[in-house]
């Protein structure tokens, strides 16, 4: 019998984890850990499953196959969607906007009272004094990107998990929400942020993860982004099934890398012959599956 699978306080283990939308697979064979504190980038061409990854670690889709174990209660995780998920025309203003960050613990229908000095404190520490009652539909990009991230903190999580949170923003704020971030970081939180700019992943992220609807490498982000690793994941995103469904995956399997940052790029290969009912013909006979769903990234 299998020994139960253990994850460290604080970390996030995947285990043979696969991702996606009515039994497609979006993103699968995932193994490897997040350690607490991680600052982790995971980049991959458009459709390789990064946005399908953070919404499954938030817990917003279920697992098709492996597992996520949490070393971190749920409520721990705070999670910022990409910007046009969210509705603008709703009628709130940024005060109410960022609030909603203190809804877990002060409860959705509290006043907020004597916590009002932190919604505008956060505000403040991201250069928002005097927005308190501006509507967020007459927001630039960049000022609502910013209000986002004073609701992250208010959130106070220790896992923080962000999906292109600078895309459509000024230059200004990208300096200012990575400088949040990187302070995040020195207090120990973990950080997870879905990236497509490689010059500000190797410039502020330390890890990262490439993936291609499975993953390339993983590990220091030098070794990661290499010219090799990123041609090897653009030749795999073009070769997924759409039409594929789940492996069979039929043995034991234990994680290929159970340190991930040991991988760097390692080919994942199985031993066995692949009757998992995908399309084959791209390198070493590992499938590539995927859907075509709209939240994928």
């Amino acid at each position: 019998m299998n020994a139960p699978l253990q994850v460290l306080p604080g970390a996030i283990r995947l285990a043979g984890l696969t991702l996606g939308y009515d039994r497609h697979p979006a993103v699968h064979h995932l193994d490897g850990t997040i350690p607490a504190g991680d600052m982790l980038a995971v980049v991959g061409p458009n459709g390789a499953g990064k946005s399908t990854l953070l919404k499954g670690l938030v817990g917003e889709i279920p697992c098709l196959d492996g597992a996520i174990l949490r070393g971190v209660p749920r409520e721990a995780l705070a999670y910022l969607p990409q910007a046009d998920e969210i509705d603008r025309s709703f009628p709130l203003s940024v005060l109410d906007l960022a609030s909603m960050g203190l809804w877990r613990r002060a409860g959705a229908w509290r006043s907020l009272g004597r916590s009002r000095g932190a919604v505008l404190d956060a505000l403040g520490s991201v250069g928002l004094s005097g927005f308190e009652e501006r509507a967020i539909g007459t927001l630039s990009g960049g000022q609502f990107q910013r209000v986002l991230f004073a609701r992250l903190i208010l959130q106070d999580a220790a896992v923080i998990l962000l999906d292109e949170p600078f895309t459509g923003i000024d230059a200004r704020t990208v300096d200012d929400l990575v400088g949040l971030i990187g302070r995040w970081h020195a207090q120990g939180r973990t950080v997870v942020a879905a990236l497509h700019d490689f010059a500000q992943v190797r410039a502020h992220f330390p890890r990262t993860l490439l993936i291609a609807r499975e993953p390339v490498a993983w590990g220091p982000t030098a070794a990661v982004l290499t010219p090799q690793n990123l041609a090897r994941a653009a030749r795999l995103s073009e070769a997924w099934d759409e039409a594929a469904g789940v492996c069979a995956r039929g043995h034991d399997h234990a994680p290929a890398h159970p340190d991930p940052a040991q991988a760097h790029g390692h080919e994942r290969a199985h031993a066995h012959t692949h009757a998992h009912g995908h399309a084959h013909g791209h390198e070493h006979g590992h499938e590539q599956a995927g859907h075509g769903h709209g939240s994928a990234a």
